[in-house]
């Protein structure tokens, strides 16, 4: 593993994803940082001050570096007034099961983005990272003036190439085994039938073709998994699953049981939830909408936000967007802390095996 600022950001090479829509908790961020790895909050479906105020939050627990991941504001055509019409009316039922009127459509494209750059630059924190998208040249140096570590989330060796000519300090590589949205620059409904590229695979393709520091992600639950993308080419490895069942997640009770009930057997990636393509555990939600939601984000995000509220609050997981990678019936109920220093020590005894076996 070579020797970047990447790797000398935490003890381990171990990244806590930021997971939007209340996982990554300041509570969660603090305990990661603690023990030793990288934690990170989401910035995303947050306003800019809702998000400083978390950044607060994790100053007060740890002194140790962590980072702050924002949405990139929507570009491309917009959506569908009509296609988000008819997925309204076709949601109409679950209005009524749950008792709740369905949200507005017309909120802001760019998740106040601008509002947060400003004050990730007024008041730097250690890392930055960004999904959907790369930031403008200029965004990036004015956080290297900062002193601010940038990361951009690709999905393709075509975006880290385009995040290395931006000026970004690394690329985070999502694999298609990842939960939560796919990081994708680009929303295309023709992708949506492509099965996308596995971690390895994906790693190696952009191990060639940049020569940034790398951020491996993607179904990883266990020390062997980091170690192997760690061989494969990757800095280090960044697991969001993993830490959902963590008491310190801001992940709802029924989100953490959900991950390892013997009920929800795989994952899929819907449109269901939000209008982008998201892997989450097959719910009857899923199943009934997926098929018919349009390519529309984050309009479809607002339109189901009261749904997907009531039916937490009714207890209803099959109503609600259980977000998981592929890897979740691993998930272990550990602190934060406890999992990084038993991820740690997975990783210890695989790298140790694979320098046995290179000896003998």
């Amino acid at each position: 593993m070579s020797t970047t600022a990447l790797n000398d950001l935490s003890r381990f090479p171990i990244v806590q994803a930021p997971m939007a829509g209340g996982g990554s908790s300041p509570e969660l961020v603090g305990a990661v940082c603690e023990a030793g790895a990288l934690g990170f909050l989401a910035g995303g479906y947050k306003t800019a001050g809702g998000m400083y105020q978390e950044i607060k939050q994790v100053r007060a627990l740890t002194s140790r570096p962590f980072g702050v991941n924002l949405f990139l504001p929507q570009s491309g055509r917009p959506a569908d007034p009509a296609a988000v019409e008819v997925y309204r009316h076709q949601l109409a039922g679950e209005a009524t099961w749950y008792d709740t009127p369905l949200g507005e459509t017309d909120d802001s494209r760019d998740d106040g983005y601008d509002g947060k750059l400003a004050i990730l630059l007024e008041d730097p924190v250690p890392v930055v990272s960004f999904t959907f998208g790369c930031p403008t040249p200029e965004a990036l140096a004015a956080f290297a003036r900062a002193g601010t570590y940038t990361i951009v989330t690709v999905t393709s060796a075509e975006e880290a190439l385009a995040a290395q000519l931006a000026g970004a300090d690394a690329v985070c590589v999502q694999g298609t085994e990842a939960g939560g949205h796919q990081g994708t620059f680009r929303d295309e409904p023709a992708d949506d039938d492509a099965p996308g590229t596995g971690l390895l695979t994906l790693l190696t393709q952009v191990r060639e073709s940049v020569a940034l520091p790398i951020l491996a992600t993607g179904g990883i639950m266990r020390g062997a998994q980091i170690a192997a993308v760690l061989a494969a080419g990757a800095d280090a490895a960044q697991l969001g699953t993993a830490f959902l069942c963590c008491p310190e997640s801001g992940a709802h009770p029924l989100h953490k049981r959900a991950l390892t009930d013997p009920l929800f057997t795989r994952t899929a990636f819907t449109r269901a939830f939000t209008g982008r393509p998201a892997r989450g555990l097959v719910n009857r939600f899923l199943r009934e909408h997926g098929p018919y939601a349009p390519a529309a984000y984050p309009e479809i995000h607002h339109l189901t936000a009261p749904l997907r509220k009531a039916a937490a609050a009714a207890g209803d997981a099959q109503g609600m967007a259980l977000w998981a990678g592929q890897g979740h019936r691993l998930a272990r109920e550990l602190p934060a802390g406890r999992l990084v220093e038993v991820l740690a020590a997975e990783l210890d005894t695989a790298l140790s095996g694979q320098a046995h076996r290179s000896a003998s």
